[in-house]
């Protein structure tokens, strides 16, 4: 769960459906949302979501259909958290690159 939950895109994808709570995303507005995320991952991460009981889809039967995602209330609960894990990566990041120029890796 733990390899879940740090994925960034996961991170992002909380973030954006939170942002938008209690109302839907459909997929489209999550790849706009999610810069630079191909529709491969982002659905693999929603999927993967749902199968952990954070995300809820739903599909109207339209052509073509029409897929909206939400966060569960366990989906909801995770976003505190990992807003938390976000800000201290804000907080930190020329920090850590400068750790990983200094040890020469990137």
């Amino acid at each position: 769960m733990l390899d879940r939950i740090g994925d960034k895109w996961t991170s992002m994808a909380i973030k954006s459906l939170a942002e938008q709570a209690p109302n839907e995303l459909r997929f489209s507005e999550m790849q706009r949302a999610l810069v630079g995320i191909s529709a491969k991952v982002l659905s693999q991460t929603l999927r993967n979501l749902e199968h952990d009981g954070l995300v809820e889809r739903r599909i109207e039967a339209t052509r073509p259909p029409s897929v909206y995602y939400s966060l569960t209330a366990l989906g909801l609960s995770l976003d505190g958290p990992l807003a938390a894990v976000r800000e201290w990566a804000e907080a930190n990041v020329a920090r850590i690159e400068a750790a990983h120029a200094q040890s020469g890796s990137a």
